[in-house]
């Protein structure tokens, strides 16, 4: 309940007239002040009027008034210049650490407030303010997808940005580990990024024009040149085309040149993957991307248009993969080339953040831009999250409309954090249909 007395003093969804000390004098809230997330008072600078006589200081607010002993601020100086406690129950008086006793007013959270609160927190329906989605302005979606937009960007910035440390400040490395994380698609992400890691791209440069060397590479740090990780059915083929022990001798001699050790194939995940999505499939694409020089920073952030963007991204896999999904499992040829969606992805989640990440890394607000102009550009995502708010009135334009919103229901929603999303405000406020 606290947190939602510290929501209603900040927003000041409270009756504005009557309000009173508890020992009976008028209080004026003319600013809340900043609220503070930090170690200290709850709000700073906060301006209240008590008695006439204009305060400026610090407010601290609790559940009960006892909780400021039980807290240890009576003991501390950081809360020697709090003007006023707020609780919802005022049960002792309260001290400073000098001795001065301070004024307090009981607050109490206003029935509606607490009623819609309960709605959001309770309801089986998802999202929770669905009433209220109707009746907002255009003004207010805008601003609030905008601002989610930039937090999800900022969060793969810091993504990226550590991604560099671990790559001991290469940021080369860091998108090649990026990208490659992206070609995982959710189920082998993880693993994808393992094996970026793992890729020793000052090596592979030595190597760079032989494209079966950038494979036997490629596949070999992946894991997948141990004839055990092929599946029983498929090992006498496999060994009987000669190509999987072609790329496995080859990479035994590079692994011997560049002291290489592959990464635990056990991380790949198969089951219900489909055969386009197989880790060998989307590592000869990488093949491709690598040979033909378009897996370099200085490649993308050339790429001052989204056209050019999305022919960096274009790849097909090397011929042995147009009949095959995994070595001896040989079918009907296909370039095996990247879908329309699975390159929007792409765009969305390598391009977009890198550009970003790389424009604030360097000072270049130029990057920073083109990644925003990029995500307005783009079309909208089409998943499970996208269609929920669509389905409540929420119009999704782009992929900024649905990077945003996949952060609304990741770090607000599900986490039932109606308090800091301003969808939330407007239903606490009432606002509903």
């Amino acid at each position: 309940m606290e947190q939602l007395l510290h929501y209603v003093w900040k927003h000041k969804m409270f009756p504005l007239d009557g309000l009173r000390t508890t020992d009976g004098r008028e209080v004026e809230v003319v600013d809340p002040g900043l609220h503070n997330s930090n170690a200290g008072p709850d709000f700073f600078n906060a301006k209240v009027k008590i008695d006439g006589t204009l305060w400026v200081g610090n407010v601290e607010i609790h559940d009960k008034s006892s909780d400021w002993f039980l807290h240890g601020h009576d003991h501390d100086p950081h809360y020697d210049n709090v003007v006023l406690h707020v609780a919802g129950i005022v049960d002792t008086d309260v001290r400073t650490s000098n001795g001065m006793t301070l004024p307090q007013m009981q607050l109490d959270v206003p029935e509606t407030v607490a009623s819609h609160y309960h709605e959001l927190l309770t309801t089986d329906s998802y999202p929770p303010c669905y009433k209220v989605i109707p009746n907002l302005s255009r003004l207010t979606v805008h601003s609030w997808m905008s601002a989610l937009q930039t937090e999800r960007l900022e969060q793969k910035t810091e993504k990226i940005a550590e991604r560099a440390r671990r790559c001991n400040g290469s940021w080369e490395q860091a998108y090649f580990v990026t990208l490659a994380r992206n070609y995982g698609f959710g189920i082998n992400g993880a693993a994808f990024e393992a094996w970026g890691e793992d890729i020793p791209l000052n090596d592979v440069a030595h190597h760079r024009d032989d494209i079966f060397q950038v494979e036997a590479m490629f596949m070999g740090q992946a894991g997948l040149l141990d004839i055990a990780t092929v599946p029983e059915r498929y090992r006498k083929d496999a060994l009987a085309e000669g190509y999987f022990a072609r790329l496995r001798n080859e990479y035994g001699y590079l692994a011997h040149k560049f002291s290489l050790k592959p990464i635990d194939a056990g991380l790949w995940r198969f089951l219900r993957l489909r055969p386009q999505n197989f880790p060998h499939i989307r590592i000869s694409q990488l093949v491709n991307l690598y040979f033909n020089r378009k897996t370099s920073l200085a490649a993308l952030t050339e790429c001052d248009t989204l056209k050019k963007a999305r022919e960096l991204m274009k790849t097909h896999v090397t011929p042995y993969w147009e009949t095959h999904y995994s070595f001896g499992n040989a079918g009907a040829k296909s370039a095996k080339n990247l879908s329309e969606a699975s390159l929007n992805l792409l765009l969305i989640n390598t391009v977009v953040p890198m550009l970003f990440a790389y424009g604030r890394y360097k000072g270049d607000e130029r990057l920073c831009d083109r990644a925003f102009d990029f995500l307005e550009q783009l079309g909208a995502e089409n998943n499970h999250i996208t269609r929920m708010w669509r389905e409540v009135g929420l119009p999704v334009d782009n992929a900024g409309d649905s990077q945003g919103l996949i952060q609304l229901k990741n770090e607000y929603c599900d986490r039932k954090d109606c308090l800091r999303c301003r969808f939330g405000y407007e239903y606490l406020k009432g606002r509903r249909g």
